[in-house]
């Protein structure tokens, strides 16, 4: 499928993804034949989304071990680990990515051989994108028991199937909802500055025929003033046991929704969730000044004006309404974190 995210070549033993820097304009896919060109499509933000991520980074395990010249087993071991961290290190902030990996890793480390690595490495990384499809189609079943049958819902960044191997974490709720019969409208803030929600939130939604309506990031609260928005959901990258980190601007939807009494959604599959961590240890990644300096090929910050960019933002549990994962609609206290990290260490 052409409008497919990110899928393996088996004819040529190569990553190929759609390029979402390309949209709305132009639909255009990449193939990645290399570890460092895999890597440098996740930098660009040519593939993006906490899922989507956690797929690239299985993914480039595979093409790691499928790609290695080594016959000798413990090199071959420590040439597929090196590419690993080289992965691992593009994007610190977002937790699937390095769940992707070790996932596909710890295959490859217990194989014995180089030849049941290669195998062993593409088997685990089909079924981590194969378990994400099915995982997204689950999160938005039960999220759209939440939203009422006409209503009109607010997302920041893109949550949808461009973020995910298929369907989307929050724009999944959406299209569970409709596909129920709901009536859903959505508006999709801009969300600067790399504006996910006007270029390929709204691509999304208006290729599959969802009324969407693009907003800047500074109305959502006056909306909400005006009785305008029914709930918002969003998605996440990471999920500590105090915390959801999204894409900046989500903390300041999550103030204005609890003061105008608003339910705050977040949809996210349970890779997601990071419950050894608080915020407070989390790295948020900072990226390029130019960025924020510049619109397309036009300057709008002068040279001698500073530039923060933080792509990500922290918003405390206690502004979520509800944390939605494949297995259950979680409400405070948020058990699911505790259960996880049960998990974790066994």
């Amino acid at each position: 499928m052409e409008n497919e995210t990110i899928r393996w070549e088996d004819a040529t033993a190569e990553v190929s993804l759609l390029d979402q820097t390309d949209l709305p304009a132009r639909v255009r896919r990449i193939r990645c034949r290399t570890v460092k060109r895999l890597a440098e499509a996740i930098r660009r933000l040519e593939i993006r989304g906490a899922p989507a991520l956690g797929v690239a980074g299985a993914y480039g395990v595979a093409l790691a071990a499928a790609r290695s010249p080594e016959r000798d087993l413990a090199r071959f071991l420590d040439d597929v680990t090196e590419s690993a961290e080289i992965l691992r290190s593009t994007r610190p902030t977002a937790v699937n990515l390095s769940w992707g990996v070790d996932r596909v890793l710890a295959k490859v480390r217990a194989a014995g051989s180089t030849g049941k690595a290669r195998k062993a490495a593409l088997e685990e990384a089909k079924a981590v994108a194969a378990e994400d499809a099915f995982t997204c189609r689950r999160i938005g079943d039960l999220g759209a028991t939440l939203l009422p049958q006409r209503c009109t819902v607010l997302t920041h960044c893109n949550a949808g199937s461009l973020a995910t191997s298929d369907w989307g974490t929050a724009l999944g709720v959406i299209r569970s909802a409709v596909a129920r019969g709901k009536a859903v409208r959505v508006i999709a803030c801009e969300t600067r500055p790399l504006l996910q929600g006007s270029r390929l939130t709204a691509w999304e939604l208006a290729r599959d025929g969802i009324p969407v309506t693009v907003i800047v990031d500074s109305a959502a609260a006056s909306l909400m003033q005006a009785g305008e928005v029914d709930c918002v959901i969003v998605g996440a990258d990471r999920i500590t046991r105090d915390a959801v980190f999204n894409k900046v601007g989500t903390y300041m939807h999550a103030v204005c929704a609890r003061h105008h009494e608003i339910p705050f959604y977040v949809a996210a599959p349970r890779s997601t969730l990071d419950p050894e961590s608080t915020a407070a240890g989390v790295v948020v990644e900072e990226r390029a000044r130019s960025e924020v300096a510049s619109c397309g090929r036009r300057q709008v910050v002068p040279d001698a004006a500073g530039v923060r960019n933080p792509a990500f933002d922290v918003t405390p549990l206690t502004l979520v309404s509800t944390v939605i994962t494949e297995d259950g609609i979680h409400r405070p206290p948020y058990d699911m974190l505790a259960e996880t990290k049960r998990r974790k260490r066994r």
